[in-house]
């Protein structure tokens, strides 16, 4: 197993970003391995496949390129270098692999050949600029593949972003690591196991800790070797929260409790959702929304949090217990009628 030594300050300052190239960087490695970790995956493979077969068939340098950089249980440095600390726009995060010198990233390339076992650095490698041939191709995955689709996306990524705070408020890291990642748990001493492979233990005292969600794939750690300040962890984000399903109906009881306004914006807070995206599902005035939530934050049954550059709103522990009353009252058998008891058309 590979496991990190973090010490608490560090662990204190992790926070959680969403990344457009991390998604991306996600989409092409699954494309590249074209393995299935779930049904997410299993889609996503099923409509874009062919299309990324027929980009590179043609391309001995990108699939050159590939073979090198993506090795089994690694990636060379400069696929995935560490996010920033806050979003930024998807160009801007490219550029950092874009203008990445072609000296470091041939040596990254050759490190990820040596700690895999793979044979010594291919000559060709030497004519390629490893930087801008991959931020074109994430370029490509973005545009054709993300982008169109990225509104969605990045709601299930903000909402895992918020479940996970939640998670981590009530039980602290020892649980949200728990379910994380596969083959990721807290060791205790400061230890953090962060996958399954036998590489030696790397010290991230006093960096920053960054974990990123993505909706396709398993994830991967990353880090700098030239500038240790950042470590970043991408991780699936929860599967739960990638259901697009339509909301189940807020109950006729919680409606008669709330009021059918308020009983039905509590209902759809699971997932989290921003105001914006409640406008959209219920045809309601942003300002009729915001009073609405207003009250429902001051009765204690829902909760505000930031995520990334939106605020969402979600149901507390006293929120989601008064759905499920109501809701469980609702499927109990109505009282037998007394005899001659007139019955309303």
């Amino acid at each position: 197993m590979s496991w990190w030594q973090i010490d608490t300050e560090t662990l204190a300052g992790a926070r959680f970003v969403i990344s457009a190239r991390a998604e991306t960087t996600g989409a092409l490695l699954r494309l590249h391995k074209g393995a299935v970790a779930g049904p997410v995956d299993r889609e996503f493979l099923d409509r874009h496949a062919n299309a990324y077969r027929r980009k590179i068939a043609h391309r001995p340098d990108l699939r050159l390129l590939l073979a090198t950089a993506f090795r089994p249980g690694w990636l060379a440095d400069f696929v995935a270098p560490p996010q920033a600390e806050t979003e930024r726009p998807i160009a801007e995060e490219l550029d950092l692999i874009r203008y990445y010198p072609d000296d470091r990233a041939r040596a990254d390339l050759a490190t990820a050949l040596r700690v895999t076992g793979g044979p010594a650095l291919p000559s060709a490698i030497g004519a390629l600029a490893p930087g801008p041939l991959l931020a074109e191709l994430l370029e490509w995955v973005w545009e054709t593949m993300i982008a169109p689709d990225w509104g969605r996306r990045r709601r299930i990524l903000e909402a895992d972003v918020v479940a996970r705070t939640r998670q981590l408020t009530q039980g602290g890291w020892v649980a949200a690591f728990a379910d994380l990642r596969a083959d990721m748990r807290w060791l205790g001493n400061g230890r953090l196991q962060v996958n399954a492979s036998k590489y030696p233990p790397r010290d991230v005292f006093g960096t920053r800790l960054l974990f990123v969600p993505v909706t396709v794939g398993r994830g991967w750690v990353s880090w700098d070797e030239h500038d240790h300040s950042r470590h970043a962890i991408a991780y699936p984000a929860s599967a739960p929260l990638a259901e697009t399903g339509p909301a189940r109906p807020a109950p006729d009881a919680l409606a008669r409790l709330l009021g059918p306004v308020r009983a039905r914006l509590l209902v759809l807070l699971d997932p989290p959702k921003s105001t914006t995206q409640l406008v959209a599902l219920t045809g309601l005035a942003l300002g009729s929304v915001g009073r609405h939530l207003g009250i429902l934050l001051d009765a204690g049954l829902v909760l505000r949090r930031r995520a990334g550059r939106s605020v969402l709103y979600s149901p507390t522990d006293a929120g989601r217990t008064v759905v499920d009353a109501a809701t469980a009252a609702g499927t109990r058998l109505p009282r037998t009628q007394p005899a001659g008891a007139a019955r309303r058309a």
